[in-house]
């Protein structure tokens, strides 16, 4: 490997680390890709990662695979440190580089994975396709809020047919707000064609998918810019008891049976009682229900004219006179 130094290092922070996270996310770049051919933009970027042993090319399948950056720093800032004085100020800019490579790492879909793992942005997607992608028995999903925009339903119902279609048994829950939201009956509809099993709920807990009962992704703190990827087997199992326990209590999408549907309603009424007794704001408890917040005032209102009641005041106060609990069907 030639002598590396300031040139090749601005070379490696401007145009080859975001080279790498992009071949990192997506698993791999194709030798094809007009950028990295002589004379393109990144064709320099290219012939730096692959000097430093950063990207292999795997000519059986024509595409530049990410190498684990950890393995090549020592190669790299180790002889630098040894340099002396002059070269501890490189060195360092060079580690600071290289740290940023980690966390692309961590996004592949090929590396290998700890028991817990983040991901961010559009890595999340990337992962869960990829993990749906060599899904082998059982799919077990959760999906408490509607609004997905049409395209990532049809990506979603796309891959998950291909799943199905291949013998891996999938089951997805949602909330029964979800029956009045037509992309995700259309959703439901093609899955549900293919073999799949969908239920809704009254109320539920936050969004899942887990993979042969080996791997659980679930939101991170971060909301739905953040996900965490779970392989530590007792984790992973208590996340499937709690899905079990909720598909037992759940009710087929697919029946409208006027009796069932008068059931789902007293559910939605019941859980909208408990929302107000237990004092959650509007905001939260239409979260809770998978409602707008429009719709959930609408569901206030009922109350108001059921109870004879003007103000919540007047409805807490009434429902509290007659015991009203919002539980008393469980």
């Amino acid at each position: 490997m030639a002598e590396l130094g300031p040139d090749e290092r601005e070379i490696f922070e401007s145009l080859a680390t975001p080279l790498y996270e992009e071949t990192a996310v997506s698993g791999g770049l194709k030798d094809s890709d007009p950028r990295i051919q002589p004379g393109g933009p990144l064709h320099e970027a290219l012939s730096l990662l692959v000097a430093l042993n950063l990207l292999v090319h795997d000519r059986a399948n024509h595409v530049y695979i990410p190498v684990d950056p950890s393995t090549v720093q020592s190669h790299v800032v180790g002889p630098m440190s040894q340099r002396g004085a002059e070269l501890l100020g490189e060195s360092s800019e060079w580690a600071r580089a290289f740290s940023g490579l980690s966390q692309a790492w961590r996004r592949s879909p090929t590396a290998v994975r700890g028991p817990i793992t983040e991901f961010h942005g559009r890595a999340i997607q990337t992962f869960i396709n990829g993990a749906v992608a060599e899904a082998e028995e059982e799919l077990l999903t959760a999906q408490p809020q509607t609004g997905r925009e049409r395209a990532s339903l049809k990506s979603a119902a796309e891959r998950d047919k291909s799943a199905i279609d291949r013998g891996v048994k999938m089951r997805t829950l949602y909330q029964h707000s979800a029956r009045r939201h037509a992309l995700t009956r259309e959703y439901v509809s093609e899955v549900s064609a293919h073999g799949a099993e969908v239920r809704t709920l009254d109320e539920f807990f936050n969004r899942m998918i887990v993979v042969d009962r080996r791997l659980a992704v679930i939101p991170g703190p971060g909301g739905t810019e953040v996900g965490i990827a779970v392989q530590e087997p007792a984790l992973v199992a208590y996340l499937v008891d709690v899905f079990e326990r909720a598909w037992e209590r759940a009710r087929p999408f697919t029946s409208t049976e006027r009796s069932m549907m008068n059931d789902i309603a007293r559910e939605q009424r019941a859980m909208t009682i408990r929302m107000l007794i237990e004092g959650h704001s509007d905001p939260v408890s239409a979260k809770r229900l998978g409602v707008s917040a429009r719709t959930f005032a609408g569901y206030v209102a009922d109350l108001k004219a059921e109870y004879d009641a003007e103000t919540r005041f007047q409805l807490g106060y009434t429902m509290g006179q007659l015991g009203v609990s919002g539980r008393e069907e469980e």
